[in-house]
């Protein structure tokens, strides 16, 4: 049974501060001088111990039991001037004392003994470690006895004297496993101090930290070791290693890296395996800087490093990860002629593969084959992955053929990267072909994998294959909410919502809760089809069910809101959000600002980013943009300069989509020397037009009637490589028809059908008015019959422009042929069609027809115009002539 000894932790006897005060020097320069060495003793022969006057047996008697030592001890202890002078006397004495051990014993057991008494007995027995061991152990069994700090450590300091000092290193040990040993501070110090007055070995500090570090008392072998320092003791680099590992094993990282930088700052040598030691406590803090940091300091001191620190080090940098800086250091260890582990050019690979550097990564490999190191498994699935990065699917295919060629089996990460890599690529029949390999291996999937394949399924249209992975996800068990929200996600974008609602069911009855996400994606799927209402009770729903919405719930209602018109309804949400303490994003600012411009509220948009800059926004190009289309749309070119002038000044760069408005607002003000102003300002800043840009530009010299320049910027599409759209060919259509030039116009046509761009209704009304106002009713006729053939069904203004044509060549029967289809088709004439058929009749001469369509637009709800009432005059005027002459 291990002793268990109870020590005074009470600071130093007045006596013994006394003793001290001109104090001999505690350890000799030689000593000093080699505290560096691991010191190793050796156990006394059995001849020594014949020898010797007393055997030691009769010294470590049977170990003595848990009674033989009292609990608690007097916290002060006072001696008698003769004791002090006896016990000064003695300690500074070479000469044995007068007393023989009969005397001794004798003499102490007459009298009730103290810790003082104990002491100075050690101490004029100091030359003879055999007797004070005895006299000490006799004392500890006598009754009343109470074992002090001091007595113990004197004890041990005659003890290291002798040529059994690990008798001393076991008593340590005794002590410090004991439940009532004296804590780390006291005991150091009261060691210190007594060795003033009783000459030592520096060893004994040393076996005072190993055995905290033994008994696994971390926090007290930090104590001592700082203590030691502190006092100029400095133990020697095994013990300072194995003190500094013990803290780093036990994660007090912090501490380790205070005494490592005491000891720096004392000058005290710290080796490699010190500096690998802080490395690696950097590490567990997750501090790769600082790891480096230590390596490149100890180098610049001149250490002397193994590789075990460059290994480390390099650890540390690929944890960053920085691949140069590692590569760097793989090849300090080539040149030193050391080759790399495994391991070391497995950590590089994988760092060249985070950072998009294959090509190095590659190399890597191919010198570590050349050096005789295989290619594991995470090299090859680090490779893997740097290939699918690069979108190089032949490679990676390649490297796994290599892979089981070599014999590597791939596991369940590698199956993960494989499927993954395909899945993101879009090559999902692969994906779907390594899937089954691996089942066949006898491999589980992960709910990760399963999630890939509904992902890349989703993407690449496979809603029957996605449909069956996600069943088979099910029945596995490993379904989790994100592959629930996988495919909720997408029912609610495409906007399936009926589907999304019972897939919704089916997670909740699954047993799986829909989280914030699954929510958030309801609400977005009824914001898009405009369910604002249904939007509105999910966010209900959430909060009935304690789960707090986030930023993103709260700014796809109001996209929905500002997106339906309902730009007051988002207000409310953007006050709801505020009084649950969720601070606002830049998205969310935006959206508010983007939902008034659309709401015809620019003004207002405006003085609202005012409010929000005050709060802290900073609004970027895209808030501007939107505040700049605001008040072009509305006809305020004059604000839209306005606005950019700001935007400039604040120093946002305008993008292209800034000029494209400004452009836009001024082509359609017939504004072309500012247009092309933005324009150049435009390419100043490297900007190169879009097809948008185009269109604004082209649609402007159209409108100005400047065929030439729409055509010269027709031209200069095609040569920075833009495909003209529809758009563009109806601006450049209907600028041809205004100039009467239905030639250049059908000839466009007929290029648009060429390079299968389509035609739309804007593109067969302008035709169609054109060929009819130059009198060509037959082809007319003919792109109207086409129209319809595609699927394409005229819209008011179209028939407005067929009947204004008819009626203009007199074709007044088949003008009411288009009225009577307008019926038929339910779309309702307008006051513009009856005045042109009212004004055909009358310039007839049909008076009744006149009248009788009159008749009828009013029984259609339609309110005549001036125009309608000046040609109900003018034929009542004529007929009254015809009258008059008759």
């Amino acid at each position: 049974m291990p002793v268990k000894i109870s020590v005074s932790s009470s600071s130093l006897s007045p006596w013994l501060l006394r003793s001290c005060r001109n104090p001999k020097s505690l350890f000799s320069a030689s000593t000093l001088q080699s505290q560096d060495s691991v010191l190793r003793e050796k156990p006394i022969s059995e001849s020594e111990v014949s020898h010797s006057s007393i055997s030691e047996s009769s010294v470590l008697e049977t170990p003595i039991s848990e009674s033989s030592f009292p609990v608690k001890i007097d916290s002060e202890i006072r001696l008698s001037d003769q004791l002090i002078s006896e016990g000064s006397r003695y300690a500074h004495s070479n000469l044995n004392p007068s007393q023989t051990e009969q005397e001794i014993f004798s003499l102490s057991a007459d009298r009730i003994l103290t810790q003082d008494n104990v002491v100075d007995v050690l101490l004029k027995n100091q030359n003879n470690p055999r007797l004070a061991l005895k006299y000490f152990r006799w004392a500890e069994k006598q009754r009343g006895f109470v074992r002090g700090v001091d007595a113990l450590c004197i004890l041990l300091h005659i003890l290291m004297r002798s040529k059994t000092p690990w008798i001393a290193r076991d008593l340590l040990n005794q002590c410090i496993t004991g439940d009532s040993s004296p804590s780390a501070s006291v005991f150091i110090d009261h060691l210190f101090e007594t060795s003033k007055i009783c000459t030592s070995d520096s060893r004994l500090f040393n076996y005072l930290l190993s055995s905290y570090v033994q008994a696994g008392r971390i926090e007290d072998a930090s104590i001592c070791f700082d203590r030691m320092i502190k006092c100029d003791i400095v133990p020697p680099i095994m013990f300072r290693n194995t003190v500094l590992t013990a803290l780093v094993r036990s994660n007090m990282t912090d501490k380790a890296r205070n005494l490592y930088k005491e000891m720096l700052a004392r000058g005290i040598f710290c080796d490699h395996f010190a500096l690998d030691m802080m490395m690696r406590a950097c590490l567990k803090d997750a501090k790769p800087e600082e790891a480096e940091e230590y390596f490149r300091e100890m180098k610049a001191r001149g250490l002397e490093l193994d590789v075990v620190a460059y290994n480390t080090v390099i650890q540390a940098v690929c944890k960053k990860p920085d691949s140069i800086v590692a590569c760097e250091l793989l090849k300090e260890i080539k040149d030193k002629g050391w080759i790399p582990s495994e391991c070391t050019y497995t950590i590089v690979i994988g760092a060249c593969v985070k950072q998009g550097n294959l090509l190095e990564a590659l190399r890597l490999k191919d010198e570590m084959v050349s050096n005789g190191l295989p290619m594991n498994l995470v090299v090859a699935t680090n490779l893997l992955k740097g290939y699918f990065g690069q979108q190089d699917l032949n490679g990676a295919l390649d490297l796994y053929s290599e892979m089981i060629e070599s014999g590597i089996t791939p596991n369940n990460v590698t199956y993960s990267v494989l499927i993954e890599g395909f899945c993101r690529n879009g090559s999902m029949e692969k994906a779907y072909e390594i899937y089954t390999q691996m089942k066949v291996a006898g491999i589980v999937p992960s709910v990760f994998m399963f999630n890939s394949l509904i992902r890349g399924g989703l993407k690449a249209q496979l809603q029957n294959k996605v449909a069956k992975i996600f069943d088979e996800a099910v029945e596995c068990g490993v379904a989790n909410v994100f592959t629930y929200n996988i495919l909720l996600h997408w029912l609610c974008k495409e906007g399936r919502m009926t589907k999304a609602i019972n897939l919704w069911d089916r997670m909740v009855s699954d047993g799986v809760s829909p989280s914030v996400v699954s929510y958030n994606n309801l609400i977005l799927g009824h914001c898009r089809k405009g369910n604002m209402d249904l939007a509105s009770n999910v966010l209900s729903e959430m909060l009935e069910r304690g789960i707090r919405p986030n930023v993103i719930t709260y700014s796809t209602l109001m996209d929905g809101y500002s997106k339906n018109d309902e730009i007051e309804q988002a207000f409310n949400v953007y006050d709801q959000m505020v009084s649950s303490n969720i601070a606002p994003n830049d998205f969310i600012f935006n959206t508010i600002i983007n939902g008034l411009c659309k709401a015809g509220r620019t003004p207002e948009a405006s003085d609202m980013l005012r409010k929000f800059m005050e709060e802290g926004f900073i609004p970027t190009c895209m808030t501007y943009n939107s505040i700049i289309d605001g008040f072009i749309k509305e006809g305020s070119i004059s604000s839209s300069e306005a606005i950019y002038r700001e935007m400039r000044d604040s120093g946002v760069s305008p993008n292209v989509i800034t000029f494209t408005s400004l452009i836009d607002g001024f082509c359609k003000k017939k504004n072309i020397d500012m247009a092309l102003k933005m324009l150049n300002e435009m390419r100043h800043q490297g900007l190169a037009l879009d097809i948008n840009a185009y269109n604004a530009l082209i649609d402007g010299f159209c409108k100005k009637g400047d065929m030439r320049g729409a055509q010269e910027l027709f031209t200069e599409l095609f040569e920075v490589g833009l495909t003209p759209n529809t758009v563009i060919y109806n601006s450049l259509i209907c600028g041809f028809r205004n100039r009467n030039n239905m030639e250049a116009a059908l000839s466009l046509h007929t290029r648009m059908c060429e390079e299968g761009i389509p035609c739309d209704l804007l593109t067969y009304t302008t035709l169609i008015d054109g060929l009819l106002k130059v009198g060509n009713v037959f082809m007319a006729s003919e792109f109207y019959t086409k129209m319809l053939a595609q699927g394409i069904e005229p819209d008011i203004i179209t028939y407005s422009v067929l009947i204004n044509g008819l009626c203009n060549k007199g074709q007044l029967d088949n003008a009411r042929k288009v009225l009577e289809e307008m019926d038929m088709k339910n779309t309702a004439p307008n006051v513009l069609i009856y005045n042109t058929l009212i004004a055909g009749y009358f310039k007839e001469g049909n008076l009744e027809e006149t009248y009788r369509l009159y008749d009828e637009m009013l029984d259609r709800g339609l309110v005549p115009d001036d125009t309608t009432l000046d040609i109900l005059v003018s034929s009542k005027f004529e007929g009254n002539v015809v009258l008059a002459e008759t």
